[in-house]
């Protein structure tokens, strides 16, 4: 009786509405149960401590950085692992970075560095630095950081380069933000702690399409193999995901999850600066492979629909009730998954605002893309 209700007294809309509602639900409900939850569900690797660890080259480029590298390298040098070295990379700092960076080598002899001198003729990206430091690289094994990051343990390399296998030419890592108050903290962190849960579950799923620069491990072997950033050169960011999203496979690539391989890095301070990080981040999107752009894709304009039709159908048309009950079966599906995820990656406090912000990011991507569509000019690394 309730049912013939409601067909009777639907217009047209509201079953265009009803119908994309569903699907979309369909579609969440996938991502999270068969992508997202492979995450909360992943074991880290153990570390065999009998086991042989290869020679490390940790790569950090720095431009006018004097200030996180005086804060931040000393725990990078105080590492627990046998055989390393640190290579920053000075990109055209005018601070006192070269300072920092003679001082701190007085004291650690497994520090090195070189610089990039200034050439107003000549502009370039960050992928310059990572080149310059990949090739000065003593060992086969590469780990990368950036100057605004620390390791959460002096076991991080360790817990990175464990990961490695006879196949294994990538590692991923996660990269987190510390914890402050403020609205735009509590944003940073969410997204990056989205974006983590995105690009892990996929690749335990098999379908790896990116990594982050805070926290990545690749062997130098692959980098010249692929003739390095040269099919995305003139594409000033993208020294970590489109290089990850090009060569990363099944196979090759290995994911670090335990606390101790993770880094936290300094958030950005200001709005302007988030946006600007965003943007840069965004605009190497387009570049990815159609796989991944269809990945990714189908979750953002799933969730988009799936929120559009909730609104509509609540104030529009008779079913309000079973749109309600579709609604707050898939809040308590994405509440549980991500508090799970967030157990994981050490994030617990994020619960409730992920609930809103799982509205509202995706409104704020969409007009970060529509910034870059309207003036494609990227922002210079710094």
């Amino acid at each position: 009786m309730w049912l013939s209700q409601y067909i009777q007294s639907s217009d047209l809309a509201s079953w265009i509405a009803l119908s994309v509602l569903l699907i979309s639900f369909m579609i969440q409900l996938y991502y999270y149960f068969f992508v997202f939850l492979k995450l909360s569900a992943a074991t880290s690797k153990e570390i065999d401590v009998p086991k042989k660890l290869p020679p490390v080259s940790v790569i950090i480029c720095a431009k006018n950085e004097a200030e996180n590298l005086s804060d931040h390298l000393p725990a990078f040098l105080q590492q627990d692992y046998k055989d390393y070295e640190i290579i920053v990379v000075n990109d055209c700092s005018t601070d006192h970075t070269e300072d920092v960076l003679m001082e701190l080598k007085t004291r650690f002899n497994h520090l090195r560095y070189t610089s990039i001198p200034i050439n107003k003729k000549f502009q370039h990206g960050k992928k310059l630095a990572v080149t310059v430091g990949i090739k000065a690289a003593k060992n086969e094994h590469l780990l990368f950081s950036d100057a605004d990051c620390y390791p959460i343990s002096d076991q991080w390399i360790k817990h990175m380069i464990s990961n490695y296998s006879e196949q294994t030419e990538i590692v991923l890592g996660i990269g987190r933000y510390i914890r402050k108050k403020g609205i735009l903290n509590t944003i940073v962190r969410y997204e990056t702690l989205f974006t983590a849960m995105q690009y892990i579950s996929f690749a335990l799923k098999g379908k790896p399409f990116m990594g982050v620069g805070r926290n990545l491990s690749y062997k130098k072997d692959l980098f010249f193999k692929n003739k390095g950033f040269a099919s995305h050169l003139k594409v000033l960011s993208g020294d970590d995901d489109l290089f990850i999203n090009e060569v990363a496979n099944k196979v090759n690539t290995g994911i670090a999850l335990s606390q101790d391989s993770h880094t936290v890095s300094i958030p950005p301070a200001n709005w302007p600066e988030w946006f600007k990080q965003k943007k840069r981040h965004l605009s190497t999107g387009k570049y990815y492979k159609p796989s991944a752009r269809r990945m990714l894709g189908f979750e953002y304009s799933s969730r988009i629909l799936f929120y559009s039709s909730f609104i509509f159908l609540l104030f529009h048309g008779p079913w309000n009730f079973p749109v309600l009950t579709i609604g707050i079966l898939l809040i308590i599906v994405k509440g549980s998954i991500v508090k799970l995820v967030m157990n994981r990656l050490n994030e617990q406090d994020l619960l409730l605002s992920s609930l809103l912000l799982d509205i509202f990011m995706p409104i704020v991507l969409f007009i970060l893309s529509l910034a870059n569509i309207i003036r494609p000019r990227e922002p210079k690394w710094s």
